[in-house]
């Protein structure tokens, strides 16, 4: 049919790898023990605190997004410790799961997958921990789940509020280099994310970055794991110390183009593509939604994540969808994760190395698998999107 061609997957992670990484990549294995590898990972810590925003220290895992949870978890927690976990999707329960198997008690505040926190309910739990028993708070920053976007800024305010002195920790596996996060502004004790998303690089790189509060809460642990211990990777006496040994090389080479590639763009310019580009998709939804089932999972524009969005179709038709756009076109859209039917929802990951006319193409296949399917939806909806583009660039 006419799906052969250049396939695109827009599901949120892996994103879209850039030419320039995938190039940066395509060499023989180099020398591990002296010379440009070495020059060449010490040039990615001062990048990696530059997209976290912080001046904090950044240790560097071979693993991926479940890596990152357990190494920091591992780092500032000892069995026996309690962690307050505010879930709003699937990736919130899914830390909570990681510290009940390190032997850490994890109460849970779950939202449900169609909302944020309430600031009240979470200021109670604060208090009702009088004897300051919760050593830390833990939030996803963006659950692609649900495609929700937590303040994370507020949760700090909490803490401050209740002179609680647990750490605040925060996944931005979804959302660092796509959404606004200013780890040091925000107040974020440790943070995590992975390098198959926002950082466009092929999965295989898990990353933790930490202040003196969480190397404080280290400090002060009977013991850490060799492995996932965070002191000697973030401040290596030798080279192989980064990663408790062999380098992950070729990983190491696209994360270093794609930096790269961060800094010649910004980071401002970075977030403001990817909320326009979002903007674009909320507007083709908001069409479709007003002849049929279609909507938002997230109602409210502003809890709303730029790097993904979760979208209601009802029935089957979340992944009769799927399936359509895939095998008749060539495009991959995300599942209905931990949703409840999961063939009432699909998602459209736009993260990472993702413009306009990549958007806009994927808009306009979905509108057509939606009428090839006789699903019930209103029209314009990829006309909607192209006049956001448009309002986007004008001027």
């Amino acid at each position: 049919m006419l799906s052969h061609g250049l396939a695109y997957l827009a599901i949120p992670g892996p994103s879209v790898m850039p030419e320039r990484v995938l190039r940066a990549m395509h060499r023989a294995a180099p020398n591990i023990y002296r010379g440009g590898m070495i020059d060449l990972t010490a040039s990615l810590i001062p990048d990696l605190r530059a997209v976290a925003r912080t001046t904090g220290e950044v240790a560097i895992y071979i693993g991926n997004g479940h890596a990152a949870w357990e190494a920091a978890l591992s780092n500032v927690l000892d069995p026996g410790d309690r962690v307050l976990v505010i879930a709003t999707g699937r990736f919130g329960h899914g830390w909570a799961e990681m510290a009940r198997g390190l032997g850490i008690e994890a109460q849970v505040l779950d939202f449900g997958p169609q909302a944020t926190f309430d600031p009240d309910q979470v200021a109670q739990a604060l208090a009702a921990d009088a004897a300051h028993t919760l050593r830390a708070v833990l939030c996803v920053h963006v659950d692609t789940a649900s495609s929700v976007r937590n303040d994370i800024a507020a949760l700090r305010g909490l803490l401050d509020a209740a002179c609680h002195p647990a750490l605040l920790m925060a996944d931005c596996i979804a959302s660092l280099g796509c959404d606004r996060f200013e780890m040091d502004a925000w107040g974020v004790d440790v943070m995590i994310s992975a390098c198959q998303k926002g950082l466009m690089t092929p999965p295989g790189i898990a990353l933790v970055w930490f202040n003196a509060r969480a190397a404080a809460a280290r400090a002060r642990l009977v013991r850490v794991s060799r492995y996932w211990d965070w002191t000697p990777r973030a401040n290596p006496q030798e080279y192989w110390q980064y990663f408790d040994g062999t380098a992950p090389t070729h990983h190491l080479f696209g994360l270093r183009e794609a930096l790269d590639m961060i800094a010649e763009e910004g980071l401002e310019p970075i977030w403001a593509r990817h909320a326009a580009l979002a903007r674009a998709v909320w507007a083709a939804v908001d069409a479709w939604g007003q002849g049929g089932a279609m909507a938002l999972n997230i109602a409210d524009p502003g809890l709303r994540s730029h790097a993904v969005t979760a979208v209601v179709a009802g029935g089957s038709d979340g992944q009769r969808l799927q399936d359509w756009c895939e095998t008749k076109a060539g495009l991959t859209l995300g599942i209905g994760l931990g949703r409840d039917p999961a063939a009432a929802f699909f998602r459209i990951g736009h993260m990472g190395h993702v413009n306009a006319q990549m958007i806009l193409g994927a808009l306009a296949t979905i509108e057509a698998g939606l009428i090839a399917l006789a699903i019930p939806h209103g029209p314009g909806g990829t006309a909607a999107a192209a006049a956001s583009i448009a309002a986007a660039t004008a001027g």
